[in-house]
């Protein structure tokens, strides 16, 4: 009998796992498929341990063998290093992401160190001035002489009349410009640019706009009001069977140019470099030459325009060197070209504030308390306090009694203050120590003829120009040296105003406003049609005889109404003006008196609102004649409605074409070129002045022009 087998041991002993095929044919074992790749958990740890051997075995060679240079890796994140600390970290990066400003110590440092690349350290001398380096040349700008009035500001307290509109601050206020703020002005409208005469005889105020012969559009820095010229009457276009009545006027030539001495335009470049070499002035002390590359750091900032970062800088500076004047000009310095990028008055007075500290510090030299009282003195005329200003350069004149020019700018100052007897002073002063200096003459000049003297007034002027100094070349005196010239009865005056065009200051030798608006049509006479406003030339015809008699009934001399012209425009005879509108504003209570007449014209603001014109009546008595002369813009046109015309005796001149008045009709012309006016009848002559804008100018030109 067969052995029985045991199948259950069998069955553990002999169980092979079943083969598997694969999807590439190859047998596997069950198992291993069941496994999911043919490793067990024991093996997986084991390859595990085996890569994290490798890889400590590997940092172990790449430090032993020095396989990495770990110095310079972390030398090219230091670059990232914008907080100072040494390192890169998250406050670098708040840094770099603008959420975090940058500490004053790193912006000194990187401005010593690209300082110190472009310049190699050298040990100063006594000698040397440490701003004044060829290299840097930090403060070469910084001197320029205040320049005749911009427009003034001042940090002491002056009578409030002094005060002209703040040029910053709100910017409806802004005007045309710079034309120098100047213009922002171009503050200064810069600045500048910025001192602007008025072109009316006896008067040295600040007129709004650019003493060249063009303007920009928006000013930056409104200035002082200045006296409006008395209006020469304009004359209606001649009907079809009146025949133009023309005056005899000196044809110019080519040869009337006269012979001058060279001016400063005309003279070689050469030359004007020699004139320009001035010793470089010394603004440093012993100590602060021991300091000279944190100040030129800081420095660098506010000439690079950084001027937020240089305020800074120089706020740190002033707090580790509080007796350093060059840190506090420094500081000051900064604080002004940021009262310019904000457009502040608040920041711009503080700057003067701190020129006023800077040079009253001990251990300043010389050469930085002029230059500091200076630049306060030219800020304080800029903001308009010319009262400030005049007190400053008074100190700067007992500081520096042997300095010229700050006694010129002296003077200038008194002119912008109505004071011409103070200014004649010290004009006569200068002249006596120095009498060949071409800007006292033609100051001495103006103010001679400003006083009605104009024969003495001529040579003054004259040679003033001639000299070709600095602050010469100006459209003013050419404007009052031919005028006088006129006067006088010399047709050499054209050759003045010839020059002048020559030289940019007018527009022709007719047409010699200094207030203009470059580009607008220029001609002596317009019709209604070419002007636009027919509408109103139409209301003034039609309503003339209730213009007249609301005129005839404010004429007697007892309600005094009507004042006499004191602009120094006659040469004989009376003329009396009352204005009801002046600067695009009503003067006073004027309507009250003339109600129908003001009625008639509330709708037309070509009139009503033309800032730079005005709106008048103008009587004219038997003998009277009015010189030869111009207005002082380019933006207006002035319309003449004839109310009481005498048949014959009166007439007026515009460049050589002369006309007649009618009544009832009104004259149109421009009175930026030349016009006179004789009054030969045997009665009263009396006409309505109505002043417009230009028709070229833009809406917003006509918004944002300054008075005049």
């Amino acid at each position: 009998m067969a052995p029985r087998k045991n199948f259950r041991n069998q069955a553990k002993k002999e169980v092979k796992p079943a083969a598997v095929v694969n999807k590439n044919g190859v047998k596997v074992e069950a198992s291993v498929a069941a496994s999911g790749g043919g490793f067990s958990g024991t093996k997986i740890f084991t390859w595990f341990m085996v890569l994290a051997l490798l890889g400590v075995w590997s940092s172990v060679a790449v430090v032993w063998f020095d396989l990495v240079d770990y110095d310079n890796v972390i030398g090219k994140l230091s670059a990232y290093d914008a907080d100072g600390d040494g390192d890169f970290d998250v406050e670098d990066a708040k840094v770099l992401l603008g959420l975090k400003e940058r500490p004053v110590s790193v912006l000194l440092r990187e401005a010593k160190e690209e300082y110190a690349v472009k310049e190699p350290d050298a040990a100063p001398t006594p000698d040397d001035d440490v701003d004044g380096s060829q290299n840097t040349d930090v403060e070469s700008e910084i001197q320029a002489a205040v320049p005749l009035p911009p427009i003034s500001d001042d940090f002491i307290p002056d009578d409030s009349r002094d005060e002209a509109t703040h040029p910053y601050g709100d910017e409806n206020n802004a005007i045309d410009t710079k034309g120098e703020l100047v213009e922002k002005a171009q503050p200064q409208q810069t600045v500048e640019e910025s001192k602007q005469y008025n072109n009316q005889p006896g008067s040295y105020n600040n007129q709004p706009g650019s003493p060249e012969t063009k303007e920009t559009e928006a000013e930056s820095v409104p200035e002082p009001e200045a006296d409006v010229e008395p209006e020469v009457e304009s004359v209606p276009e001649p009907e079809a069977d009146v025949e133009p009545e023309v005056e005899s006027v000196p044809e110019l030539e080519a040869e009337f140019v006269p012979e001058l001495k060279e001016n400063a335009e005309d003279q070689p470049k050469d030359k004007l470099k020699e004139k320009a070499k001035k010793k470089k002035p010394k603004l440093l002390n012993k100590f602060e030459k021991t300091i000279k590359t944190e100040i030129d750091a800081a420095e660098k900032l506010r000439k690079k325009g950084k001027v937020e970062e240089a305020v800074r800088a120089f706020e740190t500076l002033v707090l580790q060197y509080p007796q350093s004047p060059r840190c506090r000009y420094g500081k000051a310095l900064a604080e002004d070209g940021l009262a310019e990028k904000m457009l502040s008055n608040d920041m711009l007075q503080k700057a003067i504030g701190t020129y006023k500290e800077a040079s009253e510090l001990p251990n300043a030299t010389p050469d930085l308390i002029k230059a500091t009282l200076k630049k306060r003195a030219e800020r304080q005329q800029f903001l308009g306090r010319m009262r400030g200003a005049l007190a400053t350069l008074e100190k700067l004149v007992q500081i520096f009694p042997e300095d010229m020019a700050l006694k010129n700018d002296l003077g200038v100052a008194h002119l912008l203050i109505g004071d011409n007897n103070s200014a004649k002073r010290v004009y006569e002063e200068v002249l006596a120590t120095a009498p060949s200096d071409g800007f006292a003459k033609v100051h001495y000049g103006f103010i001679l003829k400003s006083e009605n003297k104009i024969a003495e007034s001529i040579p003054f002027l004259r040679d003033g120009l001639e000299s070709g100094d600095p602050g010469t070349d100006d459209g003013r005196f050419y404007f009052h040296l031919g005028d006088a010239l006129q006067r006088m009865g010399d047709d050499s005056a054209y050759k003045w105003y010839e020059r002048g065009h020559q030289r940019g200051h007018f527009a022709s030798v007719w047409q010699r406003s200094l207030y203009n608006v470059d580009g607008l049509k220029a001609q002596p006479w317009w019709t209604p049609k070419d002007t636009g406003y027919m509408d109103l030339v139409k209301t003034l015809e039609r309503n003339w005889r209730i213009i007249r008699d609301e005129a005839q009934s404010v004429m007697d001399r007892t309600t005094g109404l009507f004042v006499p012209e004191e602009e120094n425009l006659r040469e004989k005879g009376e003329w009396g003006q009352f204005t009801l509108w002046q600067q695009g504003k009503k003067a006073g209570e004027s309507c009250r008196s003339v109600p129908k007449t003001c009625g008639l014209l509330e709708r037309y603001p070509e009139a009503t609102g033309c800032k730079r014109g005005q709106i008048k009546f103008s009587v004219m008595q038997p003998g009277t004649h009015v010189w030869p002369h111009t207005g002082p813009t380019n933006c207006r046109l002035r319309m003449h409605l004839g109310l009481v015309i005498p048949k014959t005796g009166c007439k007026i001149r515009c460049t050589n074409d002369t006309r007649a008045w009618e009544e009832g009709k009104v004259l149109i012309f421009d009175d930026s070129f030349e016009h006179e006016v004789w009054q030969d009848a045997d009665s009263y002559r009396l006409i309505f002045i109505v002043d417009v804008w230009h028709p070229e100018l833009t809406q917003y030109q006509r918004q944002t022009l300054s008075p005049i």
